[in-house]
């Protein structure tokens, strides 16, 4: 009797055992399941996450760009107000400039400009849109150089002609890179060096005006 008795008691820890591991094993099995969905949710996370953020920050960046670059039109219209003004200028400095540098590169802006304003206005034509005529918001450039004489006239020229380049060069860059129109690009790659010449040759007036 006591025997039996001792073995029951055998059999039910024994058994109580085997339910203790059998949990123990459902609850990691559980938590191993677990850990492995969250981890996987994560990296679908974070890649479509990624990918995600990849997309919206290319997005902004060609909204961006193309905000910088004007339409084909108003573009053109600003080469040609700005380019007869150029004309303009360099004709008044022929007459109004007692620097013989001065003087010559007053000529090269009426030769380069009057050619680039006749290349534009073909487009002009072929976007089908009225050509502008005057100068436009320029035209204040102008009044005010053409009130000076000597020396007044050629510090005020040349640092406007340094300032005009250096943004034209700017938005020529912008509009070769960017533009929509295949022609209205082509044409801004084409006339890039001229302003770039333009610039190089006035900066070397102004360096040599500099006592």
């Amino acid at each position: 009797m006591k025997n039996f008795t001792i073995c029951a008691a055998a059999l039910a820890l024994f058994g109580l055992a085997m339910v203790g591991c059998e949990t123990t094993a459902n609850v990691n099995t559980s938590s191993n399941l677990n850990r492995t969905n969250t981890n996987t949710y994560s990296n679908m996370s974070n890649s479509n996450s990624g990918s995600t953020l990849g997309n919206a920050a290319n997005s902004i960046a060609n909204t961006a760009s193309s905000m910088t670059t004007p339409a084909p039109e108003s573009f053109l219209t600003d080469v040609i107000e700005g380019g007869s003004t150029e004309v303009a200028l360099g004709k008044l400095a022929q007459t109004q400039s007692k620097n013989a540098d001065i003087k010559k590169f007053g000529q090269m802006l009426v030769t380069d400009h009057s050619k680039a304003n006749q290349e534009a206005a073909a487009l002009v034509k072929k976007l089908n849109f009225n050509e502008p005529t005057g100068m436009g918001s320029h035209q204040s450039t102008y009044d005010k150089m053409k009130s000076l004489t000597g020396d007044d006239f050629d510090q005020e020229f040349v640092e406007d002609m340094v300032s005009d380049h250096e943004k034209d060069i700017s938005t020529f860059q912008k509009e070769s890179q960017n533009s929509t129109n295949a022609d209205v690009k082509a044409f801004a790659t084409k006339t890039l060096p001229v302003l770039q010449k333009h610039l190089d040759t006035v900066k070397g007036i102004q360096a040599k005006m500099k006592p």
